[in-house]
């Protein structure tokens, strides 16, 4: 029974060690300002620069993927493309996420400006 009971101290210090942008993060994601999607490219937009892959890992899923969101603001990016997850199970019953994608900014035509400026300070 010990086992079962250790997954939880896991989890709760590392909700205790999540970033204060996880929220902000959290929030911008949910307003529908930062797509993330599983292929290559948003529709409707084209992308203009490639930041670089960004990851989290985490015992929570929120955690992971709002990380993963919070880095790539962080950097700059306006959306992620190419989001993958993976979920591995431990012997003691915790879960393990894993949330990785690519951070892109979007090409902006003539005078138009961003829709959504995005800055994680």
């Amino acid at each position: 029974m010990f086992f079962l009971l250790s997954g939880d101290k896991k989890i709760k210090k590392a909700q205790a060690q999540q970033p204060e942008n996880n929220g902000k993060a959290k929030e911008i994601f949910l307003s529908g300002r930062f797509p993330v999607v599983t292929t290559d490219s948003v529709e409707g937009r084209d992308i203009a620069k490639v930041l670089g892959l960004v990851c989290c890992r985490g015992f929570d899923s929120d955690e992971a993927f709002f990380g993963m969101a919070a880095r790539a603001m962080k950097k700059g990016a306006q959306a992620i493309t190419g989001y993958h997850e993976n979920v591995a199970f431990h012997p003691d019953g915790s879960k393990y996420f894993s949330c990785y994608g690519t951070a892109v900014m979007f090409a902006f035509e003539g005078s138009e400006k961003p829709l959504f400026p995005l800055s994680m300070q």
